[in-house]
């Protein structure tokens, strides 16, 4: 008999394996750079995940983390002439630390105020960031060298750093930080009532999210090799879309974010190949399509799905027996 514990690490295993197998098969370069922006998405849904699918606070400024993580990195190199690998380890504390009077700020706020300031937040850091041209180069951005000729070792480290973000948040919510984080969402005034201190709780959501998103930005300058304000602190391109992609997945759930990223990137590179500009209006559409009829996301909607499929199933046996 297999014990329980080894039937959990079935599933881990069989996924490493096939992740470390999976750049030697796919060796086009187009499609591991593929794979690479999937993990970069879901790594940085996996963060804004912990904080707005799981404590309810829905932000509308993780854009701003992750510019930071990113300059972390680039400013390294672009100043100190320090390779930007060691932005790994200070673009996360960077973004954890401005989290924290961010949150005592904005956690006196409740619902679409809160929304409203997470917004103004990341465009507050894009106007900086473009206009304190002695530090950051402005709007011409910062351009450095990749390291590596091939994507392979970046897909390993992308691959790591979702691996990371994963047991991060699996860990934090069956502890009982989690209870806490869903007693906030559902209901903050009863959660006070009982004695939860809920602004601690919501920052002990807060950091490890922004620590995440700061990780993600600078494996992202890394890799992509340019950064500007309006790319990494981008509103609508960062901010809004990881909300997306989340809804699309499934909101407090932890593969949701993976799931979410991967219908992202692949749709938008099908509609970017077949719609040119107006990959953005269709995808678009879909998400509107997910959300109107599976608002819980594909992960959430599982078990909806699963009921419909046995249900036509016995249909589809009770008319053959007749």
């Amino acid at each position: 008999m297999i014990s329980t514990g080894y039937k959990k690490l079935v599933v881990p295993t069989i996924v490493i394996i096939m992740a470390i197998a999976l750049p030697f098969v796919i060796q086009a370069p187009y499609f591991q750079h593929i794979i690479i922006m999937i993990f970069i998405w879901a790594t940085l849904g996996t963060a804004w995940n912990l904080l707005g699918g799981y404590a309810g606070q829905v932000s509308f400024g993780h854009a701003a983390f992750f510019g930071l993580g990113a300059y972390s990195a680039g400013l390294l190199i672009f100043h100190l002439n320090v390779s930007p690998w060691w932005g790994l380890a200070l673009g996360p504390v960077i973004s954890m630390l401005v989290a924290i009077p961010i949150g005592l700020v904005c956690f006196r706020l409740r619902g679409p105020y809160f929304a409203l300031a997470t917004l103004a937040l990341g465009e507050i850091f894009r106007l900086v960031f473009t206009n304190w041209v002695s530090l950051t180069n402005g709007a011409q951005g910062i351009l450095i060298l990749n390291t590596f000729s091939t994507k392979i070792p970046y897909y390993f480290i992308a691959f790591l750093i979702w691996g990371i973000s994963l047991i991060i948040v699996d860990r934090m919510i069956k502890s009982k930080l989690g209870y806490y984080f869903v007693s906030i969402r559902e209901d903050q005034d009863a959660a006070e009532s009982l004695g939860i201190p809920t602004t601690r709780y919501k920052m002990f959501a807060l950091l490890p999210s922004a620590f995440i998103a700061g990780l993600v930005g600078a494996f992202y300058m890394n890799y992509i090799a340019f950064i500007d304000p309006h790319v990494v602190f981008s509103l609508s391109d960062i901010s809004v879309m990881v909300i997306l992609v989340v809804m699309m997945g499934g909101v407090a759930t932890l593969l949701g974010p993976s799931i979410g990223a991967a219908i992202y990137i692949a749709l938008s590179e099908l509609f970017r190949a077949w719609l040119g500009s107006a990959n953005v209006l269709a995808f678009g559409i879909i998400v509107c399509l997910v959300i109107l009829f599976m608002p819980n996301g594909i992960i959430g909607e599982l078990g909806t799905l699963k009921r419909l499929f046995i249900r036509q199933d016995k249909k589809a046996m009770v008319a053959g027996g007749n």
